[in-house]
């Protein structure tokens, strides 16, 4: 079953995932840019909420947790990585981009054991600590199991008042061994290289010639003349494409690997697969446009604005158009910070994964390699430190694949649960219980006062023909014990707010007073119009358990705007002919 957890990703890679289980790597980890990235959630009209809540702080600092993982990798068994962590820190000291690496180290190193002798790791970092995480790869992978440094283009037009303008992050790609897998991905056609090379025609359409020879000299049959011309001359042999025998077999239901090499060639001739060009000298093969792949994708992979209509059959599309970055008006964009186009993780998979491969991302943040992995027909494992980022990816998931079916370990599944992260993390316990109310996280747990708001639900109600956004205050206690007091702080909190309800959501049980108040406070009545609701009453202030929400119960609430950005809907997976 495809499974999402929560948690610390070092503790979810030893205790759950089992070695050489999985098959593709992809991670996104924080780049100790010194940056605070903000999950930022769709506010009515589309416009940028003020709602904002601190997903993760992106500047690991040296303590204990980093002296730890230090010593951890110290005791790991693996000399190399031990040895060049102990030269790391000798030379930059206990400061904040060694935490980082040490961090990093113990968690490359539990995703070392997890791939399978033929999968492969790719690490997505920018210039600030990339020179740094190779080594780190290199200790851990070896430096002959590196296969290359991605460079991509993540945004456009950058300008710099003291520099060149950075446009551009690393992606780090490993194999596990040298028999990791990897197909060669492709890029479409460009017009003007349709132009330049396909050329000729014939019954089959445009095409191409191609070389039937490979460098070097060989013995018998590779190294026999035919018709007239002799490869050994040339310092070549004779070898035909792997994909002319699957070409031979449609066009005439036979299979060529059954004769001999220089009768092949006889047969291949035969059905007009065969250029002989001018001078009739030196024979090639037919590469049909129609049977062409595409050109194969270097290490530089880089959207090129203002290539659009050049790409062959694509008027709408650039050059790398796949994996342009994301700007604001995309569609696929869901307000999260650090979120990496879709085209760009469904690249990867498929250049090292087949379908029903596992993908693996520890980082997994809003989701984007989960997403590439199920559109695919990969299985996936996605793992991050935030209830925020499960949330978001449920949502999109839900979206993006409705009636999907997948596990999510780590939240919590009943009251005690509930209750042991109430104890544990307040924080985390307020984004899970506001995520149960498709509520917007409100507040930022390292800066400002309480302003008695953990979260928003907003929704429509129409005034003078007119329609007018509204919003629910929601206020999250998961402490043992609630009164009357806390119930008339979150009608204070409403009326000042403007806003026209309050949800109170508790993991105690309500008090009696606390049950008569709610009444007291009255209703708030919707009027009809639009698309949204008919007219309706509803409690101004509403109580819900925890131990309710668990259990299907939901709150009497207007017909809601969602909270989160909604991913576009994938259409329907065709079944794989078997």
């Amino acid at each position: 079953m495809n499974t999402l957890y929560y948690g610390d990703n070092l503790a979810v890679l030893r205790e759950s995932i089992k070695d050489e289980t999985v098959d593709l790597v992809y991670l996104d980890p924080p780049f100790n840019s010194q940056a605070t990235y903000n999950v930022l959630f769709k506010a009515p009209g589309g416009e940028q909420s003020h709602a904002q809540i601190e997903a993760f702080e992106d500047t690991w600092h040296w303590g204990e947790s980093a002296e730890h993982a230090f010593d951890e990798v110290m005791g790991s068994g693996n000399t190399a990585a031990s040895e060049l962590l102990r030269a790391l820190r000798d030379f930059l000291k206990e400061n904040d981009m060694m935490a980082y690496l040490a961090m990093m180290a113990i968690r490359l190193l539990e995703l070392h054991r997890a791939l399978k002798a033929t999968g492969s790791l790719y690490l997505h970092c920018d210039p600030t600590a990339s020179h740094y995480l190779k080594l780190l790869l290199d200790s851990i992978f070896s430096p002959l199991n590196f296969r290359n440094e991605i460079v991509w283009r993540r945004t456009g037009s950058n300008n710099s008042a003291d520099r060149f303008g950075p446009i551009h992050q690393i992606i780090l790609f490993y194999g596990k061994t040298d028999a990791a897998k990897f197909k060669y991905p492709k890029g479409p056609y460009t017009n003007d290289y349709i132009k330049k090379f396909f050329r000729q025609s014939d019954e089959h359409g445009k095409y191409r010639t191609v070389l039937l020879t490979g460098p070097g000299t060989r013995t018998g049959d590779s190294g026999t003349p035919w018709r007239g011309y002799d490869p050994t001359t040339s310092g070549r042999h004779w070898q035909p494409a792997s994909f002319l025998y699957d070409k031979y077999r449609k066009l005439t239901g036979n299979d060529l690997a059954t004769y001999p090499l220089i009768q092949r060639l006889d047969k291949l001739d035969e059905i007009g697969l065969i250029h002989w060009g001018v001078k009739a000298t030196v024979p090639t093969y037919k590469l049909h446009l129609a049977e062409a792949e595409g050109v194969p994708l270097q290490d530089i992979w880089a959207f090129q604005p203002g290539t659009e209509g050049c790409v062959y059959q694509r008027p709408n599309d650039g050059i790398d158009q796949d994996v342009k970055w994301l700007s604001a008006k995309d569609r696929e964009r869901l307000g999260y910070p650090t979120q990496k186009p879709l085209g760009l993780l469904e690249r990867i998979i498929r250049a090292s994964t087949d379908e029903g491969d596992t993908v693996l991302d520890p980082f997994c943040g809003c989701g984007t390699a989960i997403h590439a992995a199920e559109k695919l027909k990969r299985k996936w494992i996605g793992i991050d430190v935030t209830h925020l980022a499960i949330s978001l990816i449920e949502t999109r998931l839900a979206d993006a694949f409705p009636g999907i079916k997948y596990d999510v370990h780590g939240t919590p599944k009943d009251f005690e649960g509930a209750r042991d992260l109430a104890t544990r993390d307040k924080y985390q316990f307020q984004w899970w219980a506001v995520s149960l109310v498709k509520a917007i996280p409100f507040g930022n747990k390292k800066k400002g006062a309480d302003t008695g708001i953990d979260g928003l639900i907003y929704f429509k109600d129409f005034r003078d023909g007119k329609a007018v956004t509204e919003k629910i205050i929601v206020s999250v206690k998961g402490g043992e014990n609630v009164s009357v007091s806390m119930l008339r702080d979150l009608g204070h909190v409403v009326d000042r707010e403007k806003a026209k309800m309050g949800l109170f959501v508790t993991l105690a049980k309500p008090t009696d007073p606390m049950l008569k108040e709610a009444l007291k406070a009255g209703y708030f009545e919707t009027t009809v119009g639009g698309e949204y609701l008919k007219s309706g009453k509803y409690r101004k202030l509403q109580i819900i358990t925890i131990e309710d929400l668990l259990a299907g119960r939901k709150p009497d609430l207007p017909p809601l705007i969602s909270s989160f950005a909604q991913a576009p809907q994938e259409p329907p997976r065709q079944a794989t002919l078997v």
